[in-house]
């Protein structure tokens, strides 16, 4: 019989008492006689906001996603919105996902808002993330919350907090409402709701953001060339379809085919073993779909919509999918084009993105003559740059995880406006005789060709959070020496805030908030990145390596070359 820590027991002994409801009393009793294993790994510990907000597995306990650790977040976070905005009237809005529960969820969270006397915004039915972001600001609310898990499996659903600017919670107010949170009892949570003050909100901000969207993911493109471009989007049983077909719609493009099987919203995402447009087999309906109905561009997008995944037709005629690093590249080269036909780059704006992602986008950066900015993994990090640099105009960022942002009218990533961008850049280039491939070989033929790729590892439960805490002590204790046959010259440890030289020994401040990242540069430009994930049980390693690109017919070769360089370094490191 599994012994169960008296830490652990204590927890559990607290949602004993009549504060919780006789269900959950009654299902906790019964987990523990017949899986005290599940009753452990529930209770074990707290859920923690990481990246992407609190994400986990649906069900009963500390550690798992629920009216009552929902309830307490939201309660946490009314009686900070309450020291924080003394004498206003508090105002937020709420939306949520396809997911299981999402709907019920939302509204036990409605309640404690309107219980604490805060005016609540609520979406009518699912809605697309960015459209949550986009909400805060245009109903000038103060803060908003989306019940989503983005692209987890099934049995997951989570909780993301915005602020008044549209953006999700950065310091100082993470670390203020989570010492609220943890400082509260469970009993002090109030669950009944004032209806009086729950307003249902629908088409009416709907119509609006997709407005927003056509307006900012636009970039020129003619309407016969729009009428010339074939696209096949699938919302993977996902919100998008709430917005997405609506804005190219109202775009100009009617060449739009939709994947049938994938258009219904479900939580089990029955066609597709994970709705993340990050893996290749997600898209296997869309591309089958697009050869039939010969395609230009495939676009497939998670259960939320703030990420998208993109194919395009090679210089063979076939449908490649792009990551996302290529993809943010493209979409952040044609802004840049756009605000220089404009004359908009006037030396004070600059574009963004993070630590994990391709080295290239500070290249195209410094070719257009404006700022690049690099932040931690997580857009609340780029939205929190336009918040903190007000006097530099945003043009774009992304991440190499398949988001992008548009502009600041959105302030998180936002696949509503990128399919459209995307869809933009396909229409224009082919109707200039080029391709949306053809112009990123071009890019790297200007810029230097770079590759990256991502290798995960899912190390779930009690045991698993133990490995990956061990795989990291590990690598600063004895870090990578050589990778590929070339030497790691500088290391960049995010944790300690120290970046050293390792030919002379010298160290340096990493100005930037602390997190759980090592990054390691080698003598070739190569690098190497670690960092667990802050939504999932994984531990990620991302690796860039590049060099240079003489003529655009030489790209084949040059990919596969950095393809077995990238392979060689993943065989050095055990992850192949």
């Amino acid at each position: 019989m599994i012994h169960i820590e008296p830490k652990i027991l204590n927890r559990i002994n607290a949602w004993l008492t009549p504060a919780f409801d006789e269900n959950t009393q009654a299902s906790i009793k019964d987990s523990i006689a017949n899986n005290p294993k599940e009753i452990q790994e529930s209770f074990y510990k707290d859920l923690e906001f990481g990246t992407g907000g609190m994400r986990g597995i649906m069900g009963i306990g500390t550690n798992r996603i629920n009216k009552y650790t929902l309830g307490k977040s939201t309660q946490g976070l009314s009686d900070y919105l309450y020291q924080s905005f003394p004498n206003e009237t508090l105002k937020a809005v709420i939306a949520y996902d396809c997911r299981h529960n999402s709907k019920t969820l939302a509204k036990v969270v409605a309640d404690v808002f309107s219980a604490n006397g805060i005016e609540v915004y609520l979406f009518e039915d699912l809605r697309a993330t960015p459209e949550l972001s986009f909400a805060v600001k245009h109903l000038n609310c103060h803060c908003g919350i989306v019940l989503t898990a983005s692209h987890n499996p099934p049995e997951y659903n989570g909780y993301k907090v915005y602020w008044q600017d549209g953006g999700q919670l950065v310091p100082p107010h993470d670390s203020g409402v989570i010492n609220l949170i943890n400082d509260l009892d469970y009993a002090n949570i109030k669950f009944e709701a004032n209806n009086d003050l729950i307003h249902y909100i629908g088409k009416d901000v709907d119509d609006v953001f997709i407005n927003a969207s056509v307006e900012n993911g636009s970039v020129g493109a003619t309407q016969s060339a729009k009428d010339d471009l074939t696209i096949v989007f699938t919302s993977l049983h996902g919100t998008s379809i709430t917005a997405v077909p609506e804005t190219l719609k109202r775009a100009g493009y009617k060449n739009v085919h939709i994947v049938k099987e994938q258009e219904v919203p479900d939580g089990d995402f029955p066609t597709v073993k994970s709705p993340n447009p990050e893996e290749p087999a997600a898209l296997k309906m869309a591309l089958e779909l697009a050869e039939k109905v010969n395609a230009d561009i495939v676009i497939g997008t998670d259960p939320d919509c703030d990420r998208l995944g993109v194919a395009v037709r090679n210089s063979k005629n076939e449908l490649q999918l792009l990551n996302g690093n290529q993809t943010m590249l493209m979409m952040t080269d044609f802004l840049l084009k756009q605000w220089k036909s404009e004359g908009k780059i006037q030396g004070k704006e600059f574009i963004a993105s993070t630590i994990v992602s391709t080295p290239m986008l500070t290249k195209l950066a410094k070719a257009y003559g404006v700022e690049s900015k690099i932040v931690l993994t997580g857009f609340k990090w780029i939205a929190k740059l336009i918040h903190d640099f007000p006097e530099l105009d945003f043009i774009g960022g992304g991440e190499e995880s398949f988001g992008f942002m548009v502009g600041e009218f959105v302030r998180d990533k936002d696949a509503v406006t990128s399919t459209l961008l995307a869809c933009e850049i396909a229409a224009i280039t082919k109707s200039n005789g080029s391709s949306f491939y053809n112009e990123l070989v071009q890019l790297y033929a200007e810029h230097g060709c770079y590759k990256e790729k991502l290798v995960s590892l899912t190390k779930k439960g009690i045991e698993g959070a133990e490995e990956i805490k061990q795989m990291m002590t590990d690598a600063r204790k004895n870090p990578i020496k050589v990778a590929n046959g070339s030497n790691v010259i500088k290391i960049e440890d995010y944790e300690s805030s120290i970046a050293k030289n390792m030919i002379t020994g010298e160290e340096s401040e990493i100005e930037v908030p602390k997190s759980n990242v090592l990054i390691y540069y080698t003598e070739d430009g190569s690098q190497v990145a670690l960092r667990p994930s802050g939504t999932e049980p994984k531990i990620k390693f991302y690796v860039s390596v590049n060099t240079a690109l003489q003529a655009t017919e030489d790209y084949d070769d040059v990919e596969a070359k950095l393809d077995a360089k990238v392979d060689a370094i993943l065989r050095d490191m055990n992850l192949i």
